[in-house]
């Protein structure tokens, strides 16, 4: 699987999680219409990751909402803005402008025009103003 495809089910499988509280197998079954070739061991990754540091994410990326409280934001974009902060946060050696332009790409296939432009407000603010040294 390639990782933009890892990406994508992530985002499915948080929104799912999210939305129905279902449990992490039956979120990543409810994205996979069939086996993807590669396995899915980075959407694991990513899953996994994100929902274990998820009170972590949610502080960090609160702060960068201006006007927004995170639970009134669109389902589905806050499930891409925890994707994106978990790979900033804690994935250091991806490159930022990677992980700005994914969660970018990922609005405009599952948002509309403002949701995309919220989401690259959040990241770049997020990437403007924390101290390089971040986790």
């Amino acid at each position: 699987m390639k990782r933009r495809t890892a990406r994508e089910k992530a985002v499915q499988c948080l929104f799912q999680i999210d939305m129905s509280q279902v449990e992490l197998p039956e979120a990543i079954n409810l994205v996979l219409e069939e086996q993807e070739p590669g396995g899915t061991d980075y959407l694991m990754f990513l899953v996994e990751g994100t929902l274990k540091h998820l009170p972590q994410i949610d502080e960090e990326l609160k702060k960068y909402l201006r006007g927004w409280q995170l639970e009134r934001i669109a389902n589905v974009d806050r499930a891409i803005l925890r994707l994106a902060f978990f790979e900033l946060m804690f994935e250091p050696e991806l490159p930022e402008k990677v992980v700005l332009n994914e969660a970018v790409e990922l609005a405009k296939l599952y948002s509309d025009d403002q949701s995309y432009r919220f989401v690259n407000g959040v990241l770049s603010s997020f990437l403007q103003e924390r101290p390089q040294t971040q986790l």
